[in-house]
């Protein structure tokens, strides 16, 4: 395959592994731009984008890349400051430092990076494209229901759920309904907690909050995806109060979402968090076979492919959860039955899969769970080891020593050996409360199965 073939194919796999929300920000605009023997030179719109990449997103790129071509060894990344849309040219034997065209004609063709630029919205997260099912349909009822009562009903709006369950495509739903049918008399808004951070870092630097907050004030409606990841970050939650209090005293409407609750996002000001349950919380929890098989259908639709059913209903039962990831396994057979110019099989399926669903699973250990539970609860190992009564640190301990038996087989008094040589009636309390909640609590279930996924996909 050639670099654009190459770096597309990449891309599939990376957006499988991050955040939809984090793979629109950090790698629209970017290319494979040349490769000399075992190095592939990626391009990047500026260096802030490229020191992300470099930083947080590298093992990710490799991997990706080097599934799909053994030979890659490195990647090096630079900053080319015309990154186009259009369709580009390569001058005979560039220099990768001085490239100033990218091949990335048909990786834009991805619907992901059709934003708008005044509102950062994607055209194709619509509401009638988002498959209501058991799962979703209280979140969608509130998201519909305030796109006709603008900052009057359900503000703010806050919905939480597991990684790739749709949080992103029915938020930006919102924004674009309410911009078909208010036009340009209805400002809006969308933008990640991770730009909303990126871009106060930059206005800080650049000694331009003024700036920033402007562009804030005059807004109808603000959408912000993942604000988990502003847990911490106490400017960027300081800003964000700021901006809540300025829309919210206007009667302006506000949605967030996150991967879990306002009560179970660590290290949040108490202020900002009263600010997230003050109005409609809805959760979206993982489709049933019947609502991906509904989804995977829609999604052929708008791709004008044909499918035997069979192989969808194959999909569908392989990838249970995460719904990013059965838009991905669809994008992936598809491509393939294209690069063939074949006939869609269900065995050719299976092999085109068998690389993504027999995934061996990962080895956790116990340090791995510890860890783990409390980066979720904002509390450090030794306050979950320790002696402590605290309701804070009690429910993350018990969590902990649910999730050592139930993951690792641990008996009870090793459990209770591990968590500061407590006696083993003492650990049985704790996982018998945790199994007793998790039947009867939908937010305790729900913490579980976000940890679960953090766990296996670290």
């Amino acid at each position: 395959m050639n670099l654009n073939e190459l770096w597309q194919a990449a891309l599939g796999e990376i957006e499988l592994n991050i955040s939809r929300a984090n793979f629109l920000t950090w790698f629209k605009n970017s290319a494979i731009v040349d490769k000399k023997n075992d190095v592939v030179f990626i391009a990047t719109p500026s260096n802030f984008t490229k020191e992300w990449l470099q930083n947080k997103y590298h093992k990710y790129i490799l991997r990706a890349l080097r599934n799909l071509s053994p030979d890659v060894k490195q990647i090096k990344y630079i900053v080319s400051s015309e990154i186009s849309p259009s369709v580009v040219k390569i001058a005979p034997k560039p220099k990768p430092e001085r490239v100033i065209n990218t091949l990335i004609d048909e990786q834009l063709n991805f619907p992901e990076f059709n934003i708008d630029p005044e509102t950062n919205l994607n055209s194709k997260y619509t509401f009638e494209t988002y498959v209501v099912g058991a799962n979703n349909e209280l979140a969608q009822a509130a998201a519909l229901s305030i796109t006709q009562n603008i900052g009057a009903k359900y503000n703010p709006l806050f919905i939480y759920g597991g990684v790739g369950l749709g949080k992103t495509h029915l938020i930006q739903a919102i924004g674009n309904k309410i911009k078909v049918d208010q036009g340009k008399k209805i400002k809006v808004r969308y933008l990640s907690s991770e730009k909303f951070t990126s871009d106060l870092v930059s206005s800080l630097r650049q000694q331009t909050m003024e700036d920033f907050k402007k562009q804030f004030r005059n807004l109808d409606v603000l959408l912000i995806d993942d604000v988990q990841f502003m847990a911490g970050k106490d400017k960027t939650q300081e800003e964000l109060f700021h901006v809540f209090n300025t829309l919210y005293e206007r009667n302006k409407q506000i949605v967030f979402t996150s991967d879990r609750s306002p009560k179970a996002i660590p290290s949040i000001e108490a202020r900002l968090r009263s600010r997230f349950e003050g109005g409609m919380i809805a959760d979206i929890s993982s489709p049933d076979f019947e609502t991906r098989l509904a989804i995977l259908k829609t999604k052929l639709q708008s791709k004008n492919y044909s499918m035997p059913t069979e192989i969808l209903e194959y999909i569908a039962q392989s990838v249970p959860k995460n719904i990013r990831e059965l838009e991905g396994a669809l994008n992936r057979v598809i491509a393939h039955f294209k690069l063939k110019n074949s006939n869609p099989t269900l065995s050719d399926a299976k092999q085109v899969l068998s690389s993504i669903l027999e995934q061996p699973v990962k080895i956790i250990n116990g340090k791995d769970i510890i860890k783990k539970v409390g980066e979720f609860y904002g509390v450090s190992d030794a306050d979950i080891l320790k002696q402590s009564r605290k309701r804070d640190i009690v429910k993350p301990r018990q969590i902990a020593m649910y999730l050592f038996r139930e993951e690792l087989k641990s008996s009870y008094p090793y459990i209770g050996e591990v968590f500061g040589g407590r006696d083993h009636t003492t650990v049985i309390h704790a996982c018998e409360k945790i199994e007793k909640g998790l039947s009867s609590d939908s937010l305790l279930s729900q913490e579980i199965t976000n940890l679960r996924e953090i766990l296996y996909n670290q």
